[in-house]
């Protein structure tokens, strides 16, 4: 499976976001307006707006911010004779100032867009789709490896583990933890999971730890898309480089 696919040719990737603000009352008159609009889309049965705001608007890219975007990428060790995977992890409060940060890095990593794709488990229709609106909304132009419009589906480039699993059923969405379990691929002990991020970013303060989560799950993105190939040479804890 997936012959065709050279993993050292690409750019593995995860987000984390979070509401732009605290609390509801910090939107301003008119976000409140137009969150109530789309919280009442929703059709959450008892529960307000206002409540509803920090446990759902992480997800929607007009009503929250990116917090820390992890990249990884497999190099061959010519010393240990083995695939390493390294991973470097760009985050903060400061959303433009992290965009900013990951399109350097792109651009002077990654520059031959002929060749590196991005992959990653609904990269699709979250990871790619979020960047691209944030990268607007804070004024950067789109690089080309970003310019999805006017693409359709058999014409993405990107490798997309949920689509891989999907098998062209549209109606099954698989989490990444899920598929890791029936696999059998060790994945790291998470003190959180994706409904903890805003709790632990806004109340705790704990972008450390939001950093750790988003590191590990494009570790178990790699070692997923190797099992996927049928490689028979799997990726180690210790072929795992976190790049400070």
């Amino acid at each position: 499976m997936l012959s065709h696919i050279n993993p050292y040719n690409l750019i593995f990737i995860d987000i984390e976001t979070v509401p732009q603000f605290g609390s509801f009352g910090h939107l301003s008159e008119a976000m409140q307006e137009l969150w109530a609009v789309k919280h009442a889309t929703l059709k959450i049965e008892n529960e307000t707006a206002e409540v509803g705001y920090l446990k759902r608007a992480g997800v929607y890219s007009e009503f929250a911010k990116v917090i820390c975007i992890s990249v990884g990428f497999f190099h061959f060790d010519k010393n240990r004779q083995r695939k390493v995977f390294r991973v470097k992890s760009i985050s903060g409060d400061d959303e433009r100032v992290l965009l900013d940060e990951f399109l350097k890095m792109i651009g002077k990593s990654f520059q031959d867009t002929e060749r590196f794709n991005f992959c990653g488990h609904n990269i699709r229709e979250f990871d790619l789709p979020f960047i691209c609106r944030r990268l607007l909304i804070n004024g950067f132009e789109l690089p080309e490896m970003f310019d999805f419009s006017g693409k359709r589906p058999w014409e993405m480039s990107d490798v997309d583990t949920m689509q891989l699993w999907k098998f062209g059923d549209h109606k099954n969405f698989t989490s990444l933890k899920l598929l890791s379990a029936i696999l059998d691929i060790p994945t790291p002990k998470d003190d959180i999971e994706g409904k903890d991020v805003c709790r632990v970013y806004w109340e705790e303060k704990g972008l450390a730890r939001i950093v750790e989560y988003c590191q590990k799950d494009v570790v178990t993105v790699g070692r997923l898309l190797l099992r996927f190939k049928g490689d028979k040479e799997l990726l180690r804890d210790e072929d795992v480089v976190v790049v400070k």
